[in-house]
This record gives structure tokens, sequence and C-alpha cells, in this order.
């Protein structure tokens, strides 16, 4: 590097230092940046750290000079408090859709967001082997792909797979090509759902992101959907199993009060009896993940209607029993 271009660079350094190498409890004095830029061949007197250090302030940096043990300058602006941080990789390290190897590779770019001290505590944290994780190595290229689709209005099409019991893809449908109108992508359960219309039975569908293959863009555009809203959508879904749309009314124990408000938020109006029960009315997509559901309460969340699902709740509870004699 040449003296020149060395001193044009060296505020640069100097942020790139404090960056790495302090935080709110570890700080560097004048002359250990100076010993640092000499090692990249570049000559600074105090004053000019100074100078450097006042014009990063200036910029928006905020550098503040602690005095006494472990004093010095430290760099305490940052975008992530560490608390975001190990926020952000507890999502990364727990989500199923993520490879392992991905996985490692996203919390190593989060971890340089702050300090090496800080970053070094922020990897101790995570324990990501041993997880189980997704298979599926191109599912950030898939994602690219449908928000690209979704941008420009266009339909996409692809195969859908399965694992048999060699754990083997095997396609669906005898290799069937699914065409549709990609609406948005959701993440539900720790895996990514592309929502999408199937023109071909002008339904709502939606299909697990890391189990398509194949995705391209086609020059068609995509169907007009009025009124879709995908957080709606997703809110009728239990487990992202699809299946008939209807209004449900349940009748729940008082005690479930809680459940029912973290599964169908705080707005959901409950109709208070003198049974020590309340019910309420919403608009569900029914599957046996819905099912099963109530039925995992043992009796405190009651069915009253409509009476196909009453019905199709005896059957699945039937089945499961037969299933087990």
């Amino acid at each position: 590097m040449s003296k020149d271009s060395g001193h044009k660079l060296r505020i640069l350094h100097v942020l790139k230092l404090l960056w790495e190498r302090t935080d709110e409890d570890h700080g560097l004095s004048v002359g250990q940046i100076t010993d640092y830029l000499k090692t990249l061949d570049i000559h600074a007197e105090r004053k000019t750290i100074y100078s450097d250090i006042e014009t990063l302030n200036s910029f928006g940096y905020e550098i503040e000079n602690y005095k006494g043990k472990n004093g010095g300058y430290r760099l305490l602006s940052r975008d992530f408090e560490m608390s975001e941080l190990i926020l952000l990789t507890d999502a990364v390290q727990s989500s199923r859709f993520i490879t392992e190897k991905k996985s490692a590779s996203l919390i190593k770019k989060l971890a340089s967001l702050t300090s090496n001290y800080q970053g070094k505590k922020l990897s101790r944290q995570v324990h990501v082997n041993g997880r189980i994780k997704s298979m599926e190595e191109t599912i950030f290229y898939s994602v690219d792909t449908l928000h690209a689709a979704i941008a420009e209005g266009k339909r996409i099409n692809f195969h859908y797979f399965d694992r048999n019991r060699n754990k083997e893809k095997v396609i669906r449908h005898d290799g069937k090509t699914y065409e549709v109108t990609p609406l948005s992508l959701c993440w539900d359960d720790e895996y990514y759902y592309l929502v999408s219309h199937d023109e071909e039975t002008d339904s709502i569908r939606h299909f697990r992101v890391d189990k398509m293959l194949n995705i391209k863009i086609t020059d068609k555009d995509g169907a007009a959907v009025e009124g879709f809203d995908a957080a709606s959508y997703t809110d009728k879904l239990f487990g992202m199993f699809g299946g008939r749309e209807c209004f449900v009314t349940l009748k729940c124990k008082d005690s479930l009060s809680g459940v029912i408000i973290d599964r169908f938020g705080k707005d959901i109006p409950f109709r208070l009896g003198n049974d020590g029960y309340f019910e309420l009315t919403a608009k569900l997509i029914l599957s046996p993940v819905f099912y099963g559901w109530v039925m995992s309460f043992g009796g405190d969340i009651i069915i009253k209607g409509p009476d196909f699902a009453v019905e199709e709740l005896k059957k699945t509870a039937q089945a499961t029993l037969a299933a087990h004699e």
C-alpha cells in the first residue's frame, strides 16, 4: 500500500478497528490505534486520530472516551443491540427450514454486526448441531424466485415432492407440474409456505417452500384475487393444513381463556356463560389438525356447530381409537 493511499484510507481503518475491538466494556487508547495503523504502514500522530474520531462523531457515529482502567475510545452506536442479535440468532438456529450449513453462515454474519468480544459471546450461545433442520440448501434461491414472481405479478410452475420410506424424493402425482399465482410467503410452525391461487381449481392453496422443486417464473400474468388477505388466511389454518372453510362455534372452559386468546387474538368476542364455559365463533379451515387440537383439551373445548364439523370430529376420534385397538 502506498503512503498516500494509506492516509486516504486511514479513517476507514480507524472505524473498522473501533467496530471490531470496542464496545461498552472494551476500549482502545490513541496509542493502541496508532500502533495498529503502523502494522498497515500508516503513520498517524495523536492529534490526527483525535481529528478522525471527531469526524466520525460528526458523521453520526457515537464514539466516547472513557477514563480509568480498561478505558479508551469505544464505539457505542450499533445498528442492533445485543439483545436484538440474540433474538435473531435464536430465530435462525431454531428454524427448521434453514439448513445447518446456512444457519452457521447466517449466525456468523450476525456476529459481525457487533464487536469481536460480543460476537464470541453470541456464538457461544448458539447450539445448532443435532437440531432437526431442512435438507434443502436451495430454499433461499426458491424464496428469491418466489419474491420476484410476486413482485412481477407472474404465475410460476414447479414440482412438489414427498419422501418415501427410504427417505427418497418422490414427485407428487406422477411428476405433475403445478402452475399457480403466488400471493405471499408466510412462516408458520418453523417452515416457509407459499400461499397461492390455483387457477385450475379456482382455490387458495399453500405449499411448503422446501418441498418445491424446479420453480420457474412463466410469462403469464397472475390471476387477480380480490379481497385476499394473507394474514387473515393463515389465521384460519391449523398447522397449515387445508380443508373446508366455515364459521365454527366453540364452547370452551373458562380456564382456557388464555389459550384461546393466544390462538385467536384478543379481539375475538367471548359469549360468557354461567356454567364455567364461554363460547366464540370464528371462521376456520377445518382439517385433521384442527380436530386434533380440539381433542387435545380432553373435552374442555367442544364444537357446538356446524353439525358436519361435529360429525367429522367424531369420525376422526373413532378412527384414532380404532387404529389403537
